[in-house]
């Protein structure tokens, strides 16, 4: 297996997929990454060699942030969202959605599961 960044990539996916299991590389960056190097997209993980794994290694460390220090990145913006009292921080900090979706019906993967209220029912009719 490769290892970079951290992250072991799997030997036996191509590898403009395989680059897509680290944070921060998704399959745009990937193929940019490996035109960059020189290696073909549908050559496999196991089938590079050792100086072809460190040339992606130098090109990624050098040119993209990935991993801890992308994830730290994202924390530190929201934080300083949060620090500033923006309305996005007060959003963040309240788990609701941030970039303008409505609340009233939907929104279930920031609020999370329904908070059933007792004693709340329809009236008959």
């Amino acid at each position: 297996m490769a290892r970079i960044s951290g992250v072991d990539l799997p030997n036996n996916k191509r590898c403009d997929v395989g680059l897509t299991y680290m944070y921060g590389v998704g399959p745009k960056i990937a193929l940019e990454i490996l035109e960059k190097v020189g290696i073909d997209k549908t050559k496999k993980i196991g089938d590079l060699s050792s100086d072809e794994i460190s040339q992606l290694r130098k090109v990624i460390e050098k040119e993209y942030i990935t991993e801890g220090d992308l994830r730290t990145q994202i924390l530190m913006n929201i934080k300083r969202l949060n620090d500033i009292g923006a309305y996005r921080g007060l959003r963040h900090r309240h788990g609701l959605p941030v970039r303008g979706q409505k609340t009233g019906t939907n929104a279930r993967t920031r609020k999370g599961p329904r908070k059933t209220v007792a004693g709340k029912k329809k009236e008959g009719r």
